[in-house]
């Protein structure tokens, strides 16, 4: 994969296609790899370019001596974005949905369209009143931070994996996944703090110039579904995307389901 060198930072990234430019931005514990699948079937018609954020593959890790912000995040997909020309469109799942609604805030109308799967804006759940829905994403941050602390990453991930893949999820795990996922597990420690940081509003989504989808699962985890209730309510002139029984992590789990859906809405004339 190509490297990009900003600022003292190595970004890597795939690119991919021709055509008008779609940026793919990974949830945690995953990387640029989960958009293969997506890529493949865009990439004929686009020109597909999908980074891993701090951490992951070739990209410079986090140094932990400060908090991450999702403005940190999104300098890196700015840095990407700074070598192309022409309307950017924005794809973001999870975590990368957050930074995918910061780097579109800050591109403002250079963005053409904006999908989300499952955007954990945990922020607005605060900002909102979502008490309940706000404790139990906390809860799993604070515990994945206990772990950390302690250095014994496993109780972390087991917990990380039942609350985003299902209640089970870890016991069903192969070893060598589980080994795999508890490595990949190290960046969401910062990830979080940039989640819960956030100062930007409801206002910000609303004041977005970008067509943009929201997709989920009817069946999610509580902050999921409130923080949709939010955008729904604030954002009534984007499009929401229900679906039954695909899953937080559908995008790299269910491909089928998900993918054809996200071309539809680009293939979509104005």
């Amino acid at each position: 994969m190509p490297v990009l060198s900003r600022n003292g930072q190595q970004i890597d990234y795939i690119d991919e296609g021709a055509g008008d430019t779609l940026v793919l931005i990974h949830s945690s514990v995953s990387g640029n790899r989960q958009w293969l699948a997506l890529i493949d079937s865009l990439k004929d018609c686009y020109r597909v370019i999908a980074p891993n954020l701090f951490g992951y593959g070739e990209t410079t890790p986090w140094p932990g001596t400060v908090r991450q912000t999702l403005a940190d995040q999104a300098e890196l997909v700015l840095a990407l974005c700074a070598e192309l020309e022409g309307p950017i469109h924005l794809v973001g799942h999870s975590f990368g949905g957050a930074v995918a609604l910061t780097v579109a805030s800050r591109l403002a109308a250079r963005v053409g369209k904006l999908v989300l799967f499952e955007p954990t804006l945990f922020y607005l759940l605060h900002q909102d009143g979502r008490r309940d829905a706000f404790l139990e994403a906390e809860s799993l941050a604070g515990h994945v931070r206990e772990c950390a602390a302690r250095n014994d990453w496993e109780p972390g991930a087991a917990s990380f994996a039942d609350y985003w893949l299902g209640d089970g999820a870890w016991t069903g795990m192969p070893e060598k996944r589980r080994a795999a996922f508890t490595a990949a597990l190290r960046p969401s420690l910062f990830e979080f703090d940039a989640g819960f940081d956030e100062t930007s509003t409801i206002d910000t989504c609303r004041s977005l110039p970008a067509r943009t989808l929201v997709m989920h699962d009817a069946e999610s985890r509580r902050s999921v579904l409130e923080i949709v209730e939010i955008l729904e309510k604030a954002c009534p002139h984007w499009s929401f995307n229900r679906l039954g029984g695909v899953g937080h992590m559908a995008p790299l789990t269910r491909p089928d389901v998900v993918n054809p859906i996200i071309k539809a809405f680009f293939e979509e004339k104005e």
